[in-house]
């Protein structure tokens, strides 16, 4: 997990089942095979329970996978994994959406859903 705290406030409407979407479009992270830049989006997108994310933490959190070696498969599943400890929301989910790299495309898709 990258060192920055994700910060979150609380939530004003916690009665009511709303979605959250964030788009990161400019996402990147290091293939740990290769050692070359990895370029794509990360969509996240969640009902909040009593807590919502801020913002400035996400990004900062996000910037800390630019150096880090670390397949697509891996780092959307931290994200969510990460994002789920924090806020502990009733649905969550998380796409990466990665660059053409070779003529291979690929997205990856978490999903997080609270038993409760």
């Amino acid at each position: 997990m990258p060192d920055t705290p994700l910060e979150t406030f609380p939530n004003p409407r916690p009665e009511r089942d709303y979605e959250i979407a964030i788009d990161c479009p400019e996402f990147t992270s290091v293939c740990p095979k290769t050692g070359l830049p990895d370029f794509g989006e990360i969509r996240i997108a969640y009902v909040p329970d009593r807590a919502c994310i801020e913002l400035k933490s996400l990004k900062y959190y996000l910037i800390e996978f630019r150096n880090r070696g670390i397949f697509y498969e891996s780092v959307t599943n931290q994200i969510l994994d990460d994002l789920v400890a924090a806020l502990r929301p009733r649905r969550m989910t998380v796409v990466g959406d990665f660059s053409v790299r070779g003529g291979i495309k690929t997205v990856v898709t978490a999903r997080y859903e609270s038993a409760g």
